[in-house]
């Protein structure tokens, strides 16, 4: 975890040391304020595997998998014969014996990718399968369900399932945080629907420590409705999702999207690391509602770092890639809330905007967004049949940093560094400093305003913009303290055209951000998108 998203970040202390008149004159810093609040850091937990102890159940094919897990006590390990099926619905009871957890592995474990490797396809002819019946699913809960951990198993529809609604049910619309389940685990599983029929999700993730590790979730969608490959809406975390390949047609994870039972069931203390969120451009064509890679419409606490993103386009929605929007979904949940989110040392591929804020719920009652960081990102802007947005910002808010990131936008309809839509409702304490964007249309622009100052004081309110990077901007035209090359030549990449976008020895950015680092993106913290991926899907398309 970052040091600088637990506490008073460095750019506010380099901020006290400069008279603060002195700063508002040489219009580096506007109102009161010095720098906004960085959030809360989530609260996590450890998912390390820890070989069981107790007793040994054995399951051969056609035997009974409910009956074995009726049976099992706590520190006991059932073990499915590879390459053999078994049509749920199964249920996890609530053991009150022994100690430890429940295993439930593949009797081929040894032949799967060591911890820290996710599976991939290729991997399932070791697994054994756990079926889900058409509108049903494979494995579903009950009041306190705790302490399971599924390794090497697959997950998927039955032949007849040409539709489901979920493949894993964890939650069973809990009114209290007293009957969550707890403490289960999905570690190199394989969780996948069909493609070219409507499966809407799959794993619902509505339990407290909860976690999907090293995994491989792909062809959930639907015509007409969202799909998800893991969805929360209902729990108090923690949330864990690890080193996983997930892959949906509306949006890859979603956290809200439905109205909690309880405001104590906001999921919270989220943590998304390593992961490969891809989504496939064939969807453009299907029927399919396809929107984006990432949502928060109800969380809180959340840490999101060291991810790929690759390929939104503009279909159902604006393309952007990761939304930040509060969201009484029904209207029952105005306790619903987007603050505390880190957005951390993550890469964006071939998308057709960035990152869209909403201060506010525009439909119904709920909370302020508060708190948000977006750091040591690139963001890689095609202008997928979108507008062409490293960011957007709507309705307001409280406390957003965007500090070192580095913004590579080539295409769009309207392609900007932000697009500011706020000003009925602005946003209060807004941090914009070390960022590195090549050539946009209208740079850093406020709707109706036109780019520049005229943007920051329309839309924010106590804000600090300084030692930010903008390739061919109007200088005059933006506040003191930020540079304007010519070109993108004249950043010194060590090889734009080859994408690595680290600055050169040369630079005469080197050094110059307000930290006395290199402005832009620490690129050596963000991952590259085919590092991370085994078996890469063939239909990438970067434009």
């Amino acid at each position: 975890m970052r040091r600088s998203i637990m506490s008073t970040p460095r750019i506010a202390a380099r901020f006290l040391a400069r008279p603060l008149a002195a700063l508002i004159a040489a219009g580096v810093v506007h109102g009161v304020g010095l720098a906004a609040t960085l959030p809360t850091a989530p609260k996590t937990f450890d998912t390390t595997y820890a070989a069981p102890k107790g007793a040994t159940l054995n399951v051969a094919a056609g035997g009974d998998l409910q009956a074995a897990l009726d049976k099992a006590q706590l520190g006991d390990t059932i073990v499915l014969q590879a390459g053999a099926t078994f049509t749920g619905p199964f249920r996890l009871p609530n053991k009150t014996t022994g100690s430890g957890w429940i295993y439930v592995v593949s009797s081929n474990l040894s032949k799967l990718p060591p911890s820290g490797t996710r599976v991939s396809p290729t991997n399932a002819s070791n697994m054994p399968t756990l079926l889900a019946p058409k509108a049903q699913s494979a494995l579903v809960t009950v009041v306190n369900s705790h302490h399971y951990r599924f390794v090497g198993i697959e997950f998927a529809p039955a032949a007849s399932a040409t539709m489901t609604y979920q493949i894993v049910g964890i939650g069973n619309s809990d009114k209290s945080p007293a009957t969550l389940p707890s403490h289960i685990v999905f570690d190199h599983c394989y969780v996948h629907g069909r493609a070219a029929e409507n499966h809407r999700r799959g794993i619902e993730i509505d339990g407290a420590y909860v976690a999907v590790v090293d995994s491989y979730i792909s062809d959930f969608q639907e015509e007409g409705a969202d799909s998800q490959g893991l969805l929360a809406y209902n729990t108090t975390g923690p949330l864990q999702i690890r080193n996983n390949y997930i892959e949906a047609a509306g949006e890859n994870v979603l956290f809200g999207g439905a109205d909690s039972r309880d405001a104590a069931l906001v999921p919270s203390d989220i943590e998304i690391r390593n992961n490969y969120f891809f989504k496939p451009l064939s969807l453009i064509a299907t029927r399919c509602n396809v929107k984006n890679l990432l949502e928060f419409k109800a969380a809180q606490r959340v840490v999101a770092t060291g991810n790929t993103f690759e390929n939104n386009p503009g279909k159902s929605q604006q393309g952007f890639a990761l939304l930040i929007t509060p969201r009484n979904q029904n209207g029952n949940a105005p306790w619903s809330a987007t603050t505390d989110i880190a957005i951390t040392g993550n890469m964006f591929v071939n998308v057709g905007s960035g990152i869209n804020i909403s201060g506010r719920d525009d439909l119904a009652p709920s909370q302020l967004s508060q708190r948000l960081l977006i750091r040591d990102n690139i963001i890689g802007v095609s202008g997928l049949n979108s507008g062409g947005r490293a960011f957007q910002t709507v309705w307001g808010g409280s406390d957003y940093t965007i500090d070192h990131n580095t913004l590579i936008v080539t295409g769009g309809a309207s392609p900007n560094v932000m697009m500011a839509d706020t000003a009925k409702t602005k946003v209060n304490n807004f941090t914009f400093t070390n960022n590195l964007a090549t050539r946009t249309a209208y740079g850093f622009f406020g709707a109706g305003v036109d780019q520049g100052t005229v943007a920051l004081n329309a839309n924010y309110t106590n804000w600090v913009f300084s030692k930010n990077v903008l390739v061919d901007a109007p200088a005059a035209r933006y506040p003191a303290g930020n540079f304007f090359p010519s070109g993108v030549a004249a950043v010194r990449f060590v090889s734009y055209a080859g994408g690595n976008f680290t600055l050169a020895a040369d630079s005469p950015y080197k050094s110059a951000g307000t930290d006395g680092k290199d402005i832009g993106a620490d690129v050596s913290a963000v991952p590259s998108a085919r590092a991370i991926s085994p078996n890469p899907p063939s239909n990438v398309v970067v434009r």
